[in-house]
């Protein structure tokens, strides 16, 4: 179905010797090696970590797109890329190229894990479960970020017949024949792989899974359950979502950090990571810092504006409200502010918030009353809580002052049926087009267009 398939081989190897993960490059495998024993194997799957992790992905690019694409009156791209550009202007062209290698990208990590998960019985046993898990964790996660902002989203209904992404499990070493031209399948059908995936991959991950001690970039059993958990939210199954939350805040062993300001320019996990982007002095940096950060530190000239309507989203005394600096003429978030610092993809924060909201649309306490929850998080910050201030209005402002700026914006815009810029949340703009090239190799009677593309 990809017009990249016959380089996977190379693309393997390349991506397991990338000096970020300090893998020993080969010269030349024979390509029924590649996924022939254990250690190849396991060697595959670090490169599908770093695919996914990488440029494009989740190094950065898919969260500007999110803040891009949700900007409203609160940011502004002052940068000199014209594909990012388009992004925040909702003016997006099907040549776009930095959306071709984010659909590239993903589809080459997805086609890494469908060939590990082809290849498990090479696997040295004891090691078995945990790899088809990373594995299955991986294309799960892929899956969903597809379908996050390539098709329309599951709160607009019609998801039996609105298309979502080309669902691929079958591996492909070789060339390109006719049975990999995969039409999209529904959104519907894209979501079942994705829970699928990621609910079979947190049943066989360990909890705690840390073979290279300070950088670990392995998933476990509550990395899986905090993507199941967004991926129940955005389907409007709070019941799920609140469990999967539960579940990591009673039972993972995370805790918050002892600041909002202590969570973010970490070089190593905190104790509330529950997944992160490893980033280190060997790396070139991460995307987050590169466009968001200033020259003074030794990024670009600041290509994201912070401007004064998300400043004001928080009262006084709140730390959150304080997290921002002067820099090269605008306001700049603090957040991603140094370089080689990690990315926290996911954190305990957002779990409490997303326990808060789904407990109180189901009238429920699991875990903690949504109260309980709100002040957890607004303790941090340095406020207090009246129990009156908790409505599901008040909840969900707080998961935007909480998590401002880091990559989930468009999502809670679209599962919120809320409008950006103009925009309703399921409008043709706020959905990429597929990439023109794409379509050209497979073709359009099969890889069919979105619409206003």
């Amino acid at each position: 179905m990809k017009n990249l398939k016959y380089i996977i081989i190379l693309t393997i190897l390349f991506f397991s010797c990338n000096k970020k993960l300090d893998v020993s490059p080969s010269d030349s495998v024979p390509e029924g090696s590649v996924f022939a024993d254990n250690a190849s194997i396991q060697k595959a799957l670090i490169g599908a970590y770093d695919v996914m992790t990488g440029d494009y992905l989740l190094n950065g690019d898919l969260q500007l797109y999110s803040e891009m694409l949700g900007a409203g009156d609160e940011l502004r791209w002052d940068g000199t890329y014209d594909q990012p550009n388009q992004i925040y202007n909702k003016s997006i062209l099907v040549n776009n190229d930095w959306i071709a290698s984010t659909w590239q990208h993903a589809y080459n990590a997805i086609n890494i894990c469908n060939n590990i998960i082809a290849s498990i019985g090479n696997v040295d046993e004891k090691d078995r479960d945990r790899v088809k898990g990373e594995a299955l964790f991986i294309r799960g996660e892929m899956y969903f970020e597809l379908v996050t902002y390539f098709s329309q989203p599951y709160s607009a209904g019609n998801t039996t017949t609105n298309l979502g992404v080309q669902l691929v499990t079958a591996p492909t070493l070789g060339g390109v024949n006719n049975s990999d031209f995969v039409p999209r399948s529904t959104v519907e059908q894209t979501f079942d792989l994705i829970v699928s995936d990621l609910a079979q991959a947190a049943s066989l991950l360990p909890e705690d899974y840390n073979p290279n001690k300070e950088k670990n970039i392995h998933a476990n059993k509550f990395c899986a359950e905090a993507v199941l958990s967004r991926v129940y939210l955005q389907m409007g199954d709070y019941e799920k979502a609140r469990d999967e939350a539960n579940d990591i805040i009673e039972n993972g062993g995370y805790s918050l950090t002892s600041s909002y300001a202590a969570e973010f320019n970490n070089d190593n996990n905190t104790t509330e990571d529950i997944f992160d982007v490893q980033v280190s002095e060997q790396d070139a940096g991460n995307d987050l810092f590169l466009f968001w950060s200033i020259t003074k530190y030794g990024a670009r000239s600041g290509d994201v504006a912070v401007l004064q309507p998300q400043v004001d989203l928080y009262e006084a005394g709140d730390a959150r409200g304080n997290f921002f600096y002067q820099g090269n003429g605008e306001l700049r978030t603090e957040k991603w502010q140094l370089n080689f610092k990690n990315i926290p993809l996911i954190r305990l924060a957002e779990m409490y918030l997303t326990r808060a909201e789904c407990n109180f649309r189901l009238g429920t306490t699991v875990g903690a009353t949504p109260f309980e929850d709100i002040q957890t998080i607004r303790s941090r910050a340095g406020l207090n809580t009246d129990p009156s201030y908790v409505t599901l209005d008040n909840i969900i402002l707080e998961r935007h002052r909480e998590l401002v700026d880091e990559g989930l914006h468009i999502q809670d815009i679209k599962r919120l049926m809320q409008s950006t810029d103009g925009h309703s949340f399921d409008a043709n703009e706020l959905v990429f087009p597929i990439p023109i090239n794409e379509i050209n190799a497979v073709g359009a009677d099969i890889l069919k267009q979105n619409p206003g593309y």
